[in-house]
């Protein structure tokens, strides 16, 4: 609520209380119930300026809100201020340039639809809810990034506003270095409020094929998939997952490809090869549809936890550990996660690893194992069957996407994100942008200082 002394906002400002504040607060993961002192839902870049400064005077934590998806929570801080940039949403595309202007608070639904009506599109993330802004910052894994490199790689410049609430643009000639750590680096540098992407020429055709599996007898059908996924061409990203039925665990194997169907049939007649499955699925949505396919209706009521993991190896025990998702070491009749995997390589791995923050190009599969529930007397037993499944894959990993990263793994998760060279590099620039480490509702990189006044405490020399 506006006072005559506080600061004018072109959005509105919230405190507990209003019409409006409860609905801010709340994000994907239900478990995350924190009360912010006030919400500024931001309609300008000089509204995220004022909240910046406002925040800085009064002592408050900033949090910054996108899609909400991050199932830490990072963007609701305690009794501190949100952002909230989601009136901050619109997107401008030039069909011409193959551009798209995007401003920090729009869901990728929004990038989809507007880059769509000309056959358009750019690497985006597989649920159409999710906020570009906190997907890209952490690097933007998507259907597309076999073909065209992660959303990161596809940014041409970003404007951000900085801890002392000024406005920057970065790009590869202007703020060349804090454009080499916004692309993967998260929300640590400042607060991005419009993203230029570049587009590419998608078509709006699809294809999606699912094979079935009894878990139980699925190792070589997995072997064949993960040698399937060395060779296949650029426009196929192959997936597979287990999942529990009445009938016992299923393991489902298959690709999605982008673009025209026909050119996907030699990769179907190959998945066909692997063994004979219980169920088979080959539809062709459209990009627009299949970019939909994963959205949760009602889904910010469900309480979520997961693990994830890099690998740059899968082999059979590899396999096997994956089909079991560490079923091994739970109590009997313990709900046992969902596990996925999604295969890297292609364009992600032609750009050198030192080029942008985002790390781990040579990952060969993407691992997640997720639990998602809504009964709070579950909490420790979900969340311990999801880390559960992910250690029994911690053998063979090798790094972690930091859009992945669980809310309990502080620092040991950023160390897993980023090798040490490129942490040191990251946390130069921190101590140059942010060096009072105003933006640390993240996954936090810490200034320097920071860092040496944390070893101090622990007892380190």
């Amino acid at each position: 609520m506006t006072t005559a002394t506080s600061p004018r906002f072109d959005g509105r400002l919230l405190t507990p209380g209003d019409p409006g504040y409860d609905a801010a607060r709340t994000v994907w993961n239900a478990m995350i119930d924190r009360r912010p002192r006030m919400i500024v839902q931001a309609a300008s870049v000089s509204d995220v300026v004022t909240a910046v400064r406002l925040a800085r005077e009064l002592d408050l934590e900033i949090g910054v809100r996108c899609g909400g998806h991050n199932v830490a929570g990072l963007a609701v801080p305690a009794n501190g201020l949100m952002i909230d940039l989601t009136p901050l949403n619109g997107v401008r595309v030039d069909p011409i340039r193959r551009r798209a202007r995007v401003r920090g608070g729009a869901l990728l639904g929004a990038l989809d639809r507007a880059s769509q009506r000309y056959g358009l599109a750019t690497t985006a993330g597989n649920v159409s809810h999710t906020g570009v802004g906190g997907l890209t910052l952490g690097g933007g894994m998507g259907w597309l990034a076999r073909q065209y490199g992660l959303s990161c790689d596809n940014v041409v410049s970003y404007t951000m506003v900085t801890a002392e609430g000024e406005v920057v643009t970065a790009s590869r000639t202007e703020n060349p270095d804090l454009y080499w750590g916004l692309r993967g680096g998260g929300g640590n540098f400042g607060i991005v409020t419009d993203f230029e992407f570049r587009l590419h020429d998608t078509g709006t055709q699809t294809l999606v094929a699912e094979f079935d599996f009894p878990a139980a007898d699925a190792v070589p059908v997995l072997e064949g998939w993960r040698d399937l996924s060395v060779v296949a061409p650029r426009r196929a990203t192959l997936t597979a997952d287990v999942r529990g039925t009445a009938t016992g665990p299923v393991a489902t194997v298959g690709f999605v490809w982008v673009g025209d169907p026909a050119g996907a049939h030699r990769l179907l007649a190959a998945m066909r090869a692997l063994g004979r499955p219980l169920a088979e699925r080959v539809t062709t949505p459209s990009y627009l549809e299949l970019q939909q396919r994963d959205d949760t209706s009602g889904g910010h009521a469900y309480r979520r936890y997961s693990g994830a993991h890099y690998l740059r190896q899968f082999p059979t025990a590899a396999i096997e550990a994956f089909l079991l998702r560490g079923a091994s070491d739970l109590h009997a009749g313990t709900p046992l996660p969902g596990v996925g995997l999604q295969a890297h390589g292609g364009a992600i791995a032609d750009i050198a690893d030192a080029d942008a923050a985002f790390s781990h190009r040579g990952t060969l599969f993407e691992f997640g194992a997720d639990s998602r529930w809504t009964d709070p007397a579950e909490d420790d037993t979900r969340m311990a069957a999801a880390r559960t499944a992910a250690a029994a894959l911690a053998p063979y990993a090798d790094g972690v996407y930091v859009n992945s990263l669980a809310a309990d793994e502080g620092q040991r998760g950023v160390r897993r994100a980023y090798p040490p060279a490129k942490l040191a590099r990251l946390t130069a620039l921190k101590t140059s942008w942010d060096p009072q480490n105003v933006f640390h509702l993240n996954h936090n990189i810490r200034p320097g200082h920071a860092r040496a006044e944390a070893d101090r405490s622990r007892g380190c020399r």
